[in-house]
Order: C-alpha cells, then sequence, then structure tokens
C-alpha cells in the first residue's frame, strides 16, 4: 500500500489530456478538477455521495467525485462535462429541455452518457433505475428521460 504524506505530484487523464497536479493525500476529485484545474462544470452539491452533481466518468465508469480521493484516479482516465463536447446526450438534452436551472445537468448527462455507451437501446425501467443516483430539485425527471430516449434514438411515446 503507498503511503502519502504532505504533499504529492501526480499525473491525471483529464478529458484525453495529461495533467499533473499537487494534491494532499485526502483532496477529492471533486475538489482537484475544480479548484486546482479550474473545470467547474463538475457541480458541488451535497459532498457525501448522494446527490449526483459532482459525477463524473472514471475510466468510463460514473462515479461521485466528492467521495472518490483523487490518489485514487491517479493513472486513470477521468471524463468531465467538459470532455464530452457537443455529444449526442448534450444536444438531447437542449432538444428535449432536459433540465431547468443546470446545476445537476452535467452529472446528469455523464451519467446518461455512461448509460447509453454500456446500453445502447435501454428500456424505461432500465434509464429509471440507471439515473436515480442523481437528484434534481427543479424537473420532472421525465424531460431528462426523454432526453436519454433521444440520444438513443428511441420514440418518446414507447
Amino acid at each position: 500500500m503507498k503511503r502519502y504524506q504532505g504533499v504529492s505530484e501526480i499525473e491525471l487523464h483529464i478529458n484525453g489530456r495529461p495533467r499533473r497536479v499537487t494534491i494532499r493525500p485526502g483532496d477529492t476529485l471533486l475538489r482537484t478538477l475544480r479548484e486546482t484545474l479550474g473545470l467547474v462544470g463538475t457541480k458541488m452539491g451535497c459532498e457525501n455521495g448522494d446527490c449526483g452533481a459532482c459525477t463524473v466518468l472514471l475510466d468510463g465508469v460514473p462515479i461521485k467525485s466528492c467521495i472518490t480521493l483523487t490518489l485514487d484516479a491517479e493513472g486513470r482516465d477521468v471524463t468531465t462535462i467538459e470532455g464530452l463536447s457537443d455529444s449526442p446526450i448534450q444536444r438531447a438534452f437542449i432538444e428535449s429541455y432536459g433540465f431547468q436551472c443546470g446545476f445537476c445537468t452535467p452529472g446528469m448527462i455523464l451519467n446518461a452518457h455512461a448509460l447509453l455507451q454500456s446500453n445502447p437501446s435501454p428500456g424505461a425501467e432500465t434509464v429509471r433505475s440507471w439515473m436515480e443516483s442523481n437528484l434534481c430539485r427543479c424537473t420532472g425527471y421525465e424531460p431528462i428521460e426523454n432526453a436519454i430516449r433521444m440520444a438513443a434514438g428511441i420514440d418518446s411515446r414507447e
């Protein structure tokens, strides 16, 4: 087991680019992304893993960056909302009005993107189950589910 004390310089792979950062052992990935790297699309919500606003992809898998140590991301691929860059799911969220205030939207989009990568044609129950780790306080979840179906090419009336 590696033991870290003081500060460490590590390399992260963020949105396809290597980034060197100096961190303390207890730094969360959320704080490193926002405060050290300036990637503020990842939102700080509950900071205990409940709301999903801080969701990013770690090697393609959605994780809560507020409860993930930056050290755990060393040498792995991290994708933030800034790394998707006009993806089909982002366009579908816009076209389906899958957001209101936008605070939860980056985490929702990243989670939905991971869903569609693992299951390109999910059923309604799969969408609801997969997305239940992300909370939205503004919209009903219907526009979000419609956006996911639209990105998957599934008729929203199904």
